[in-house]
C-alpha cells in the first residue's frame, strides 16, 4: 500500500514567499546591476567611470560618510549619557520624558529640517532675533545645519536603544566592582560601556545607515553640500531629464558601500558577543545636590531642544503668509489653503497606503518568524536573509530598481498606488520581521505540542496559540513600521503622482513651492498620525525599551 504524503501548509509558504521576494525584490536588483552595465544594448563601464573620475560626483560619498560619521558620533555623545541618567537615576516626570524622546525620534526626518529653516534659515525666528541684538546669525544650511537637525532626529534612538542595554544589566557586578574600589566614571567606562558595547555598536549602525539614506534633510538644507541620496535622485529626475543608466550605477555603488558598512559592523559585534541576564536589575538610585539640578537640565534641556521643531511647526500652520511671506496674527487660512492642495486626498493616500502595507508586511513578517525560529531550514535562512537587504539599502534605491522593473507593459506598476506599497512593505519589512522573530523565539514549543496533542492541527495551532502569544511582538513592530511607512519619502519622492500623494509628499511638494504655511499643515496632521501611532504603542507594549 503506497501511503500518501501529507499536505505541508509551510512548504507552499516557503516556497511562495520565496518565489514572492524573488521577483519584487531580487529581481528588480537584477535589473538595478544590468541597467548600470548595459546601455544600448552594450557592456559599458562608462557610468562608473563618470562617477569615480569627477569629483562633483565622488565627492559626494564622502560628503554622506562624513555627516554620517559626524551623527552617530555626536548622537552616541549625546544619547549615551542622556539614557545613563535616564536608567540609574529617579527622575521628575520619568514617562512624561520617555514619551517626548519617543515622539523625537518617530517624525518624519526632513520636518525637523523644514522647521529649523523656519527657526534659522535666511528669515527664520532664531536669525532675526540675533539680528536684532547685533549678532550676524548662524546659518542652518550645508553640513553643520544637517549634522544639527540629524543628530536631534537620531539620538532618541541611541537613547531608546541604551535604556534596553542598562536594564538588563546586573546590578551585582557593578557591585563587584565598586568593592574593588572601581567607581564613578572608571566603572562606567570599564563596566557598563563594556557590558553594553554590542547594543552600542547596533545602535550605531542604525544611526549610521538612517543619517546616510537621509534623502529630505540635505534636500531642504543641503545648499550644494551633495550626499549621496540626493546625487542618486538629482541623477534620476535631473534638470537635463531622466538617465537610468548613470542612476542605476550610483545605486549600485550605495549598495556596495552600505553592505560593507554592515559587515563591518556585524564582525565588530562578534568580538563583544556575549550574553547577559539581569537577575539583579539595577534600581534607579536619586540623585543629589547640584548632580540632581544638572542631569535633570541636561535631559529635559536636550529633548526640549528635539522637539521645538515639530512644536514650531504646528504653530506656524496656524500663522498667517502672503506670498510665502510670514505676516503678523494667526488665523486657519493656512488650512483652508491646504484644502485645496489635496489635503483630503493624501490624507486618505496615507491611511490608504498605510493600512494596506501594514496588513502585507504583518502577514509576511508573522509568516517569516515562523519559518526562521520552528522550521529552519536553507531557503527559509535565505527568504529571512533576502527580506533583510533593504535594511542597508537608501529608499531611492529601492525606488529606481522598481521603476525599472515594473514599467513596462508587462508589469505597468509606476504611477499606481501598488508601486507605493510594493516600496514600503519592501522598505520596511525588517522592522516588524525582526520583532516578530524575536518574538517567536521566547515562545516555548511545549505549548504548541501540547495543542497538537490535543487534536489541533498545525495551522489550527498557528492560528489560535502561536499568533495570539507572539501579538504583543506582532504589534509594537507592526506600530514603528506603520510609524515609518506614514512618514517614508526617500523611495516614494520618487514614485509618487498627483494621484497617489501622501502628507509627506504634499509636505515636500509645498516647502519646494514656497507654500510654507501650507507645509506646516501637512507637517502638523502628519504629527498627529505620528502621535497617534505612539498612543497605541505605549498601550499595547507598557514598557520603557524598544526595538527598532
Amino acid at each position: 500500500m503506497i501511503k500518501r504524503k501529507r499536505f505541508d501548509f509551510w512548504v507552499i509558504v516557503s516556497i511562495t514567499l520565496f518565489l514572492l521576494f524573488g521577483f519584487f525584490l531580487v529581481y528588480p536588483l537584477f535589473n538595478l546591476l544590468k541597467e548600470s552595465v548595459y546601455t544600448g544594448g552594450e557592456f559599458t563601464l562608462e557610468a562608473f567611470q563618470r562617477f569615480f573620475t569627477r569629483g562633483y560626483y565622488y565627492s559626494s560619498i564622502f560628503n554622506s560618510a562624513k555627516v554620517a560619521i559626524s551623527v552617530t558620533i555626536v548622537s552616541l555623545l549625546i544619547g549615551i549619557p542622556f539614557a545613563y541618567f535616564y536608567s540609574f537615576f529617579k527622575l521628575r516626570g520619568k514617562k512624561f520624558l520617555f514619551v517626548l524622546v519617543l515622539l523625537s525620534t518617530m517624525s518624519a526626518p526632513f520636518i525637523g529640517a523644514y522647521a529649523w529653516i523656519l527657526l534659522m534659515g535666511n528669515s527664520g525666528l532664531i536669525t532675526q532675533f540675533l539680528k536684532s541684538l547685533g549678532f550676524p546669525g548662524v546659518s542652518i544650511y550645508g553640513f553643520g545645519g544637517i549634522v544639527l537637525v540629524q543628530s536631534l532626529k537620531l539620538f532618541p534612538l541611541v537613547v531608546l536603544y541604551m535604556n534596553g542595554a542598562f536594564r538588563n544589566i546586573d546590578n551585582s557586578l557593578l557591585e563587584a566592582a565598586e568593592s574593588m574600589n572601581c567607581t564613578g566614571i572608571e566603572r562606567f567606562k570599564r563596566v557598563i560601556m563594556q557590558l553594553s558595547m554590542p547594543t552600542i555598536l547596533a545602535a550605531a549602525l542604525l544611526v549610521f545607515m538612517r543619517s546616510f539614506a537621509d534623502f529630505g534633510t540635505p534636500a531642504l538644507i543641503g545648499r550644494g553640500y551633495s550626499t549621496f541620496p540626493v546625487l542618486i535622485y538629482n541623477a534620476f529626475l535631473g534638470e537635463n531629464g531622466t538617465d537610468y543608466h548613470f542612476a542605476a550605477a550610483i545605486s549600485v555603488i550605495a549598495i556596495i558601500v552600505t553592505a560593507v558598512i554592515f559587515i563591518i559592523q556585524k564582525i565588530s559585534t562578534n568580538k563583544f558577543k556575549f550574553t547577559i541576564n539581569a537577575l539583579n536589575p539595577i534600581q534607579p538610585k536619586k540623585a543629589k545636590g547640584l548632580f540632581n539640578v544638572l542631569i535633570h537640565s541636561f535631559v529635559y534641556l536636550l529633548v526640549s531642544v528635539a522637539m521645538l521643531p515639530q512644536l514650531y511647526i504646528v504653530n506656524m500652520s496656524f500663522r498667517n503668509y502672503n506670498n510665502s511671506i510670514l505676516q503678523p496674527g494667526y488665523s486657519l487660512v493656512n488650512y483652508e489653503n491646504a484644502l485645496s492642495k489635496n489635503l483630503f486626498r493624501s490624507i486618505n493616500n496615507t491611511i490608504l497606503i498605510s493600512f494596506i502595507t501594514l496588513v502585507i508586511i504583518i502577514v509576511i513578517a508573522v509568516f517569516i518568524a515562523y519559518l526562521v525560529v520552528r522550521r529552519n531550514n536553507l531557503i527559509n535562512n535565505t527568504i529571512d536573509v533576502v527580506s533583510m537587504l533593504p535594511y542597508i539599502m537608501p529608499g531611492g534605491v529601492i525606488g529606481i530598481a522598481l521603476i525599472l522593473t515594473f514599467s513596462s507593459s508587462n508589469f505597468a506598476l509606476t504611477g499606481t498606488v501598488w508601486i507605493m506599497i510594493l516600496a514600503l512593505v519592501i522598505r520596511r519589512m525588517p522592522f516588524t520581521s525582526r520583532s516578530a522573530t524575536a518574538a517567536m523565539m521566547q515562545l516555548p514549543e511545549s505549548v504548541e505540542e501540547a495543542a497538537l496533542i490535543l487534536g489541533a492541527s498545525k495551522l489550527e495551532t498557528f492560528g489560535k496559540i502561536t499568533i495570539p502569544m507572539m501579538a504583543s511582538g506582532i504589534i509594537s513592530g507592526a506600530v514603528l513600521s506603520w510609524v515609518s511607512v506614514i512618514t517614508e519619502m526617500s523611495s516614494g519622492v520618487m514614485l509618487y503622482n498627483n494621484r497617489t500623494i501622501t502628507l509627506t509628499l504634499s509636505t515636500y511638494a509645498s516647502i519646494n513651492n514656497g507654500t510654507y504655511g501650507v507645509a506646516a499643515v501637512f507637517a502638523t496632521i502628519t504629527t498627529i498620525f505620528t502621535i497617534i501611532c505612539l498612543v497605541i504603542y505605549l498601550k499595547v507594549t507598557k514598557s520603557e525599551d524598544i526595538q527598532i
